[in-house]
C-alpha cells in the first residue's frame, strides 16, 4: 500500500499536468494562445488543441457569435430643416479579428458595445443632418442605412470588429414637431389633391371640346351629303317634271294649276283678291282651258 501510493500520487499530478496542456476550442468561441503574457496564435476553428502548462502558455477565450446591439432610448437626430426625430436603431456585429479585439478592449465585450454605440450616433448624425424630414422618413431612408453600415464598418475595422448590418427600426417626430408636421403634410396632401382636380377639370374640358368639334364636322358632313342628294333628288324631279310637262303639256298645266288651287283655299277663313278675269282661273269652268277667260268670270268667286 505504502508503494502505491506514491504511483498514484504521481498519476494524478501526472494527469493534472496533461489536462493543463489540453484544451477544447468550442464552434463558438475564439482562442488567444498567450506565452508569458504575449499572444502567441488565434484559433478560431473549433477542436482539441494542446499547449505547454501554466504559466508558460494561458489561453483566452472571446465569443465570436453574432451580436445584437439595441438602444434602449431613441436617438435624437436634427433633420437640415432643424427639426428633431426619434430614430431607434440595432446593429449586429461580431468579432472580426480577436488579436486587435483583445487589444483594444481586452475581454471587456461592454466597452466594445459602448463604443459602436458612439460610432453609430456619429454616423446618424452625419447622414440625417444633410436631409430632411421627408428623405428621412420615406424617400431615403434605405439610402441613410447604407451609408452608416459603411460608416461604421470603415472605423470598426481597426478594432478587430465586423459590422454585419444596420436598420433604422422606428423614426418618429419628438412631441414638439409633431402636430407642425403634421399640417404641413396635410397642406402638401391638399395641394396635390387641388392640382389633380384642376388637371382633371382641364383634361375634362378638352375632351368635351373634342367631342363638340368632332359633332361639328359629323352634323357638317352630314348637312353637306343631305343637301347633295337633296339637289340630286330636286335635278331628277326636275327632269321627271320636264318629261312629263313635255310629253302632256296641257295635263301639266292643269296639274300645276290644282295644286294652286289647294294651296290657295286650304282654310276655311282664307281670302283672296284677284280678278275672276286672271289665268288662275282659266280651269276653274273649262278642264281643258279653253275659253277659261269668259267661262270663270261667272263660276269664280271675287272675294273668298
Amino acid at each position: 500500500m505504502q508503494r502505491l501510493f506514491p504511483a498514484l500520487v504521481g498519476l494524478v499530478i501526472a494527469l493534472t499536468v496533461l489536462s493543463s496542456c489540453m484544451f477544447v476550442v468550442r464552434e463558438r468561441d475564439a482562442v488567444l494562445l498567450f506565452a508569458l503574457g504575449e499572444v502567441r496564435k488565434t484559433i478560431v476553428e473549433p477542436g482539441l488543441y494542446f499547449k505547454l502548462p501554466p504559466p508558460f502558455q494561458t489561453v483566452t477565450r472571446l465569443d465570436k457569435r453574432l451580436q445584437t446591439i439595441e438602444t434602449n432610448d431613441p436617438e435624437r437626430i436634427q433633420t437640415s430643416e432643424k427639426k428633431n426625430l426619434l430614430i431607434d436603431s440595432f446593429v449586429k456585429w461580431r468579432i472580426d479579428d480577436p488579436r486587435l479585439f483583445y487589444v483594444t478592449f481586452g475581454v471587456n465585450e461592454r466597452a466594445a458595445v459602448e463604443r459602436l454605440q458612439a460610432q453609430i450616433r456619429d454616423a446618424l448624425n452625419a447622414s440625417v443632418n444633410v436631409r430632411t424630414v421627408q428623405a428621412v422618413v420615406s424617400t431615403e431612408r434605405d439610402a441613410i442605412m447604407r451609408e452608416i453600415l459603411s460608416n461604421v464598418q470603415a472605423r470598426a475595422k481597426p478594432l478587430g470588429v465586423d459590422v454585419v448590418d444596420v436598420r433604422l427600426r422606428r423614426i418618429e417626430f419628438a412631441p414638439e414637431i409633431s402636430e407642425s408636421v403634421y399640417r404641413r403634410m396635410e397642406a402638401e396632401r391638399k395641394q396635390e389633391a387641388n392640382r389633380l382636380r384642376a388637371s382633371g377639370a382641364a383634361d375634362g374640358e378638352r375632351i368635351r371640346a373634342q367631342a363638340d368639334r368632332q359633332r361639328q364636322e359629323m352634323l357638317a358632313t352630314a348637312y353637306a351629303q343631305a343637301q347633295a342628294i337633296m339637289g340630286e333628288g330636286d335635278g331628277e324631279a326636275a327632269g321627271i317634271y320636264a318629261g312629263a310637262y313635255g310629253k302632256n303639256p296641257q295635263f301639266y298645266d292643269f296639274y300645276r294649276s290644282l295644286e294652286a288651287y289647294g294651296k290657295s283655299f286650304g282654310g276655311q277663313g282664307d281670302t283672296l283678291v284677284i280678278s275672276p278675269k286672271s289665268d288662275f282661273f282659266k280651269f276653274w269652268g273649262a278642264a281643258e282651258g279653253e275659253n277659261a277667260s269668259q267661262q270663270s268670270r261667272s263660276a269664280a268667286p271675287a272675294v273668298q
